[in-house]
């Protein structure tokens, strides 16, 4: 009984098998679809060559154009000023931004100057005697002569043999002695070259001040200059005297500035060149960032896209006869956002908005 139920369900194994690989081998190689080419909708512009100005953008910092670091020279005790020698102090050109204790100095010029005082009237007599021509304007200076005040220049000897007996007398070189200690005495006082602004002010009255030591800083408020490096590459196409608009990065002020300088020197790490741009106006201060863009040149026979529309930085697709073709273009000026090209032809048919998946030879239609 055994063997036969083995032998029945061997023979419907067999069976099963048999229909499984027929019904196998009658099936029919599935074919493969064809891919059907859908037709996108496409945004396009048509291409119409102008001049378009080249504008090179730039940012820097603004600094006052007329700056004075103020250092001490002399030693001695900051006695006083004009006005209250604070930052933000304003002061008047020509008023007394510094004053260091001279009184000691001064005694000793006053001395000197007495010295040659009595030097020339030492001389005096034989001035009567040997050049009496000259004795008047000799007599005259003398009756000038005040030592506490800046002592004036020498009378101009009449002849050779009067310059070297008053230079044999020594009147010559104490003179010009005089006139360094003078010229030393008047830096105990610093006074303002120009109307504007105490910005830093380091020392307090009574401190004393050495030479060689920073006592501040001082500058003209209205007008500033703000650096920028410009590519080499549009630096033969700036010069100075060109308008430059300046306008602060949240675009709520605008400025009209002027390319006052341009740098000779490239940079060589970033190929660069500095050029200056001078700005007035209100509300501007040292240190404020500001962004200029910089009339470079005018390049004609061009057109402007945007960046995203590039492929391989230097193709384009446009449209012809509902298909889209790539397009190669000369670059001439990148930006962040458009690039500035030529070589595409007069009303060409071209992509407004970057296509997913775009290839050439894809069907399109025109929107």
């Amino acid at each position: 009984m055994r063997k036969i139920i083995l032998i029945a369900l061997g023979g419907f194994i067999l069976l099963i098998a048999f229909f499984w690989s027929r019904s196998i081998a009658n099936v029919e190689k599935e074919q493969i679809p064809s891919v059907e080419k859908l037709e996108k909708v496409v945004f396009v512009d048509t291409v119409k060559n102008t001049t378009i100005p080249i504008v090179v953008p730039a940012t820097g910092t603004l600094t006052a154009k007329d700056r004075l670091e103020l250092f001490a020279e002399v030693e001695g005790l900051f006695s006083s000023s004009s006005r209250d020698y604070r930052p933000g102090q304003k002061y008047n050109q020509g008023e007394l931004l510094l004053q260091i204790n001279s009184s000691e100095y001064a005694a000793s010029v006053q001395s000197a100057r007495s010295n040659l005082y009595n030097l020339i009237t030492s001389i005096m007599p034989d001035l009567r005697l040997d050049y009496p021509d000259s004795f008047s304007k000799w007599q005259n200076y003398l009756n000038t002569f005040d030592v506490n005040k800046t002592i004036a220049p020498l009378p101009e000897p009449s002849s050779e043999q009067e310059r070297y007996f008053i230079t044999g007398r020594n009147i010559m070189s104490n003179y010009f002695e005089i006139k360094r200690m003078e010229e030393r005495l008047s830096k105990f006082n610093i006074r303002a070259p120009f109307t504007g602004i105490l910005t830093e002010a380091l020392v307090n009255k009574g401190s004393l001040v050495r030479p060689g030591q920073k006592l501040g800083e001082f500058i003209n408020p209205a007008v500033y200059e703000m650096e920028v490096a410009v590519s080499n590459n549009f630096i033969d196409f700036l010069e100075t005297g060109r308008k430059v608009t300046l306008q602060t990065l949240d675009k709520t002020a605008q400025y009209e500035g002027t390319i006052s300088r341009i740098n000779a020197r490239i940079d060589p790490n970033t190929q660069t060149v500095k050029a200056f741009v001078e700005v007035k106006g209100e509300n501007l201060r040292e240190g404020m960032f500001l962004e200029a863009n910089l009339d470079a040149r005018e390049e004609q026979n061009a057109y402007k896209i945007q960046r995203k529309l590039l492929v391989n930085e230097s193709q384009i697709y446009i449209v012809e006869d509902n298909k889209l073709n790539l397009l190669d273009i000369n670059l001439i000026y990148i930006t962040e956002r458009e690039v500035v090209v030529k070589g595409i032809p007069e009303g060409t048919i071209i992509l407004r908005e970057v296509l997913p998946g775009a290839f050439a030879g894809q069907p399109v239609i025109i929107n």
